[in-house]
């Protein structure tokens, strides 16, 4: 669990937020060297700073039995979603995680690996997949929860969220772990190693190395009834096939009226409808391994080379339902056509069937991260400086495995009388279908960084008579990016169909950027540090930028300690808004505004897929923004410690998409009715062939600056230690509380509010709490539990506010033995009470009845971990 608690100075760990010099006179300080906090560029021994950081450190991490990026940074309060794996079921993300601070977006939330960046996510450019981290040879994360775009770069907007990999290691260590949930599906395991050789002071080298792997198997979609609790992913493409004939006002089914025959079938308006969510996996099998290298030579007393590489491959399997066809053709004359009065049979049928046979749709995401990295660090004439060239690669990889099948053989099929949609198949058309089956490669993409940085600090003196030297930091970076995704032409064709993805996508773009930067604190009394920093940032392509940014650090006495800050940040469309190929591909399930309006009614326009083209917009403008904090931290004694800090975000010309909710919602049809392209009989097409153009009607869901972004709220931390002679109790606590949260969809549009409501792509939590309480004994012996909560929102699915979705509370519970100082055993269970995520009727992602973005469908989960060190 992460905490904002005092930490050991004697190692050289970074403090949290909330650490006071009081709580560290447990420290050995003749061991304190020089360190730099997340949220500052100068090196100083005093590692307290005026920003608020929270350190999350592997080993309580690994007591908890979290073992992804994606799990440790779900316990984060500060952050407001999760895009986890589960997201990537129907979503072409590549199996990607991102994080999202304050909820203003994964590509505002600055990630880095040992304070410097890796290469985004190929196949949308936003963000680095959380996926890649390397986290076996990772020492701490710490999170600032705070803008840094003066220091980091403009995008650090959100927050930044820095991975650090041990400094230098010696001997060796293995880590082995499994978990079961109590329910089918989801067990897991994982193995690490690590070794190291070499002593920087005695012989001036060390190298070492870690390798892991982790594997997690999926919970399917018949492994939980969540999708029960409503008809959800229902859909007009069913088996038996629904049909019509011209405007589609009347449609009828043959399992019609009560359709209780057929595949997951159910009465929805006049005709029959399949849900679809009990294919989907809740959450995907996932396989992950990584290595990493480093070595590092000390050249003299003062300098060090050092040489670093990573690489990590995640594969991720995905899982949804039977490829829908949703514009069949059915000639008068075909033997399935159907005898119905109410038909006319000269005129051909269209036909809206889902193909049960070839089974659900399955894909394989393959993503493969690299990074070299030299670097040459030490001091020169009383600078302390830090220099590094790196290259950065992210392959991603797309592979259709399973219940695809070529598009144009289908429908062949049912034009000449060999599949029957409305009906069981004969051997003849299984084996036609089966020979259809189109499985390979989809698409590849391919993200790549160039990154050289350098940068130094220094002390100044005492200017004020402080009794504490000023600092100054000086640095400069040059970054180039590119990237591409490209489809597999010839193969998208055939699956269109299946995929909605357009054969036509290739999308390639590059950009160069120069900064420099300095940071200048100065103690102005022994009570009072003023810091100000500025970066000056020039892109090829967006012009330049200057991002200041001023704190304050106030400490009157070891008991109390104010902070605040003050800064702006720019960032630019990234290459994927930029230069996506504008292509055409399906919406999810949604309702025409104006046909059906609110899903009321019948026919083709309800509960469908569209055609729709996305893609970038070279018309896009930069985000700017500005935020700011205010903190107050108290230690009244060295075992209790309390605070608060307040932030304020705000972001104007926000880049994206309008979300669907929003989009097909009658009421703001006249705000939107300019992205809506009909045809000539004023309907939209149905997600079927690309046909872009006068004849063909699709909906414009490309990027684009929406409007702005308020949001402000305070974070609460705490921390209490109850020392006794059977034992010490520590109890911790970090909270965040949302004030505000605020959007708009389009520029000078009205503020929609956020807050405990789902609105647009999602709601905005109002409360989040994690607590803990840690009891420890002769350093052999800890048991830890550990809360975590969401507050309530309104779910609302028909605009009425019909539903408010629970809060949502979970308890983990740990035991840790330490026989002997090298080995450490650790049985837990995460959900300890065994909660099923809280019903939701949202429609953003594939599962149904509950929200993974969310929520853990997994149930009670068994674990145990293992670690000897030699």
């Amino acid at each position: 669990m992460h905490k904002l608690s005092a930490v050991s100075l004697a190692v050289a760990t970074i403090v949290a937020a909330a650490a006071f010099p009081a709580l560290a006179q447990d420290a050995e300080q003749t061991t304190l060297e020089r360190v730099v906090v997340t949220g500052t560029a100068i090196k100083r021994l005093d590692a307290e700073s005026s920003v608020p950081v929270t350190t999350f450190k592997m080993n309580e991490i690994r007591e908890a039995g979290l073992t992804t990026v994606e799990q440790i940074l779900s316990t984060l309060t500060a952050s407001q979603a999760s895009l986890g794996t589960s997201q990537s079921v129907g979503s072409s993300t590549g199996g990607a995680s991102f994080a999202d601070m304050r909820g203003v977006g994964a590509n505002k939330t600055l990630v880095l690996l040992n304070g410097r960046r890796i290469a985004n996510n190929a196949f949308d450019g936003s963000a680095p997949d959380l996926n890649m981290i390397p986290l076996a040879a990772i020492e701490r994360i710490e999170v600032l929860r705070d803008g840094a775009s003066s220091l980091y770069g403009t995008d650090a907007i959100g927050g930044v969220i820095n991975f650090i990999t041990k400094k230098d290691y010696t001997g060796g260590s293995v880590n082995i772990g499994y978990e079961s949930p109590q329910h089918a599906g989801g067990k897991s395991g994982n193995f690490n190693i690590g070794y190291g050789y070499g002593d920087l002071d005695q012989q001036g080298f060390n190298v070492f190395g870690f390798v892991d792997y982790q594997q997690q198997d999926n919970i399917a979609g018949d492994q939980r009834n969540y999708n029960q609790r409503y008809a959800g992913g229902l859909s007009t493409n069913t088996d038996p096939a629904n049909y019509y004939q011209g405007s589609g006002l009347t449609v009828y089914n043959p399992a019609a009226p009560d359709c209780t025959n057929g595949t997951n079938l159910i009465k929805a308006g006049t005709f029959c409808r399949m849900t679809t969510s009990s294919y989907v996996d809740y959450v995907p099998k996932s396989e992950r391994s990584s290595g990493m290298l480093k070595g590092t030579l000390k050249l003299n007393a003062d300098h060090q080379l050092g040489a670093e590489y990573f690489i990590t491959r995640s594969v991720v399997e995905t899982r949804l339902a039977p490829t829908p066809y949703g514009a069949l053709s059915m000639q008068p004359g075909n033997v399935f056509f159907p005898t119905n009065p109410a038909l006319d049979p000269t005129l051909p049928l269209t036909v809206k069937w889902r193909d049960t046979v070839s089974g659900p749709r399955e894909d394989k995401n393959t993503n493969l991260q690299q990074r070299y990295l030299l670097t040459l660090d030490g001091v020169i004439a009383g600078w302390d400086y830090s220099s590094g060239l790196s290259y950065n690669q992210n392959r991603v990889s797309e592979k259709l495995t399973g219940g695809y099948a070529d598009g144009s053989k289908i429908a062949a099929g049912v034009t000449n009388g060999i599949i029957n949609p409305f009906g069981n198949q004969s051997d003849d058309a299984i084996q036609y279908i089966r020979n259809a089956a189109a499985l390979g490669t989809l698409m590849n993409g391919k993200g790549e960084t160039y990154n050289f940085d350098a940068h130094a600090s220094r002390e100044l003196g005492d200017w004020f008579g402080a009794g504490r030297a000023a600092g100054i930091a000086v640095g400069t970076e040059f970054r180039k990016e590119k990237f591409s995704q490209k489809a597999n032409k010839d193969y998208a064709t055939l699956v269109f169909d299946s995929t909605g993805v357009d054969p036509q996508t290739y999308s390639v773009g590059t950009r160069k950027v120069y900064a420099v930067y300095t940071e200048l604190n100065v103690p102005l009394h022994k009570t009072l540090d003023v810091t100000a920093a500025v970066r000056y940032d020039k892109y090829n392509d967006f012009g330049n930028t200057t991002n200041p940014k001023v704190s304050f650090r106030f400490q009157p006495n070891k008991e109390i300690l104010v902070r605040g800050s003050l800064s702006t940040g720019f960032r630019a469309p990234s290459l994927y808004e930029l230069h996506a190929a504008n292509t055409f591909t399906n919406t999810g399930t949604v309702s025409d505004p104006v046909l059906c309006p609110g899903g009321v009614g019948a026919g083709i326009n309800c509960d469908t897929q569209f055609t729709a083209m996305n893609g970038g917009n070279a018309e896009l403008k930069p985000e700017k923004s500005k935020s700011g904090t205010l903190g107050f931290q108290f230690a009244p004694t060295t075992d209790l410690s309390f605070g608060v800090d307040f932030w304020w975000i705000r972001v104007k010309n926000l880049i994206g998409t309008i979300g669907e909710a929003s989009l097909y919602d009658p009421a703001n049809y006249q705000q939107f009715s300019e992205y809506f392209h009909r045809n000539a009989d004023g309907q939209l097409s149905q997600a079927t062939n690309v046909c872009p153009g006068p004849t063909c009607g699709y909906v414009d869901v490309r990027q684009r600056n929406l409007g702005g972004n308020n949001t402000n709220g305070f974070d609460l931390t705490g921390n209490y230690r109850v020392r006794t002679g059977f034992g010490t109790l520590t109890f911790g606590l970090n909270s965040t509380y949302v004030t505000k949260y605020e959007y708009q969809e389009y520029q000078n549009g009205p503020w929609i509010q956020n807050v405990g409501k789902y609105s647009g792509a999602g709601p905005v939590f109002r409360w989040q709490h994690n607590v803990n309480a840690v009891w420890s004994y002769a350093s052999k012996y800890s048991v830890g539990l550990t809360g975590h909560y969401k507050s309530s929102y309104r779910d609302d699915p028909n605009g009425d506010d019909s539903n408010i979705v629970a809060s949502y509370t979970t308890w983990d519970l740990y035991g840790t033995y330490k026989p002997v100082k090298t080995l450490s055993l650790t049985a837990g269970v995460r959900n300890l009470f065994d909660r099923d995520p809280p019903l939701s009727f949202q429609q953003a992602v594939f599962q149904a009845g509950y929200d993974p973005r969310f929520t853990d469908p997994t149930g009670r989960t068994f674990y145990v971990r293992g670690s000897y060190e030699f």
